[in-house]
């Protein structure tokens, strides 16, 4: 029989509670452009739509700048990120095409049974949007974080997976666009590269993380700069 929770444990956990809830508020109204990019982020506004004190608020946004998503300005608060510049855009998927592909191979090369399970677990996980709203893809954009992260982690490297998280991409992405149709591409990409990784080809995994990765530049995401 399990021990009952103590007053002060139940509280603290009503206050983890409070604040995660405030902040997937928060990210979602980032994500959704409901805090337009850029735009100034009032705290006691924020405290006041939600009903809570201002903690639960700065909590969120401190984690949210942590993650590319707000950024802080001194004596002026918070503002939203703004979105990705065409630059910026360019520079982020330079630096996954350097980075990514060598996972995949190393992944590949290195692939263990334990490895391969928890690549077939986390494709598993994953979930075809319902809508376009964060809401919508928030599964999507969870499975796809984790999915990359895991093939970083397999190669080997600490600091490649380290580099990789840092860029909070999957974020940034699915923040300056998303269109509901390119869920099933990316999962069939997801599989293809499972196998490719799974079976012991770095050639194979290799050239498929490149195809993905480019097909997220060119194919699905730059021509919103057009």
């Amino acid at each position: 029989m399990s021990e009952p929770v103590a007053p002060v444990d139940r509280r603290l956990l009503r206050r983890q509670m409070l604040a995660d809830d405030v902040y997937e508020a928060i990210k979602t109204m980032l994500m959704d452009h409901v805090i337009r990019p850029g735009a100034r982020i009032s705290i006691d506004g924020l405290a006041r739509e939600f009903q809570v004190s201002s903690t639960p608020v700065r909590e969120a946004l401190a984690r949210l700048e942590s993650e590319g998503l707000a950024v802080k300005e001194p004596l002026k608060g918070y503002r939203a990120t703004p979105l990705l510049s065409l630059e910026e855009f360019d520079d982020l998927y330079r630096f996954r095409l350097l980075l990514e592909p060598w996972a995949a191979r190393r992944a590949a090369e290195l692939i263990s049974p334990s490895g391969a399970e928890q690549l077939r677990a986390e494709l598993a996980t994953a979930v075809e949007p319902t809508s376009i709203d964060y809401a919508g893809y928030k599964s999507l954009t969870v499975h796809d974080n984790r999915f990359h992260s895991l093939i970083a982690s397999l190669s080997g490297s600490d600091q490649v997976r380290l580099a990789f998280e840092r860029t909070h991409c999957h974020l940034h992405i699915f923040r300056l666009h998303y269109d509901r149709d390119i869920g099933p591409e990316v999962l069939t990409e997801h599989r293809t590269l499972v196998e490719a990784i799974t079976s012991g080809d770095p050639a194979a995994a290799e050239a498929a993380m490149t195809q993905h990765i480019e097909n997220s530049m060119t194919l699905r995401l730059r021509r919103i700069y057009e």
